[in-house]
């Protein structure tokens, strides 16, 4: 009785040969956009401006800017919610980028099983 089933010619294991160099292949370029990404700054600002802050893609605030007209002792909340919104605004245009990169480079992958952990 012939088996059913299976893989014939043991086409299987060459499949998953080509599966693992390519999962190889995206993780190198996963690491190499990480680094770029690592290596950039994002700048935003708020109240048209008188605020910047730019951060890093590693998450890290690299400067903050501010114009002498947007410091004001008497109101130290606008300030500090100007300094909020750029911070947070700097940060969205970061991750926005990595997503992005990270689309490019997966495709139509991340359907498979609710994505990868990377």
């Amino acid at each position: 009785m012939a088996k059913r089933g299976g893989f014939p010619g043991g086409g299987m294991p060459g499949n998953m040969n080509n599966l693992m160099k390519q999962a190889q292949k995206m993780q190198r370029q996963m690491e190499e956009n990480q680094k770029e990404l690592e290596e950039k700054e994002f700048t935003a600002a708020a109240g048209g401006g008188a605020v910047e802050v730019t951060v890093s893609g590693k998450k890290e605030v690299t400067k903050v800017k501010l114009s002498e007209e947007v410091v004001d002792p008497d109101d130290i909340e606008m300030l500090e919610d100007l300094i909020m919104a750029a911070t947070n605004e700097a940060f969205r245009q970061m991750e926005e980028e990595s997503q992005a990169a990270m689309s490019k480079l997966t495709g139509g992958l991340g359907g498979m099983g609710g994505g990868f952990p990377f």
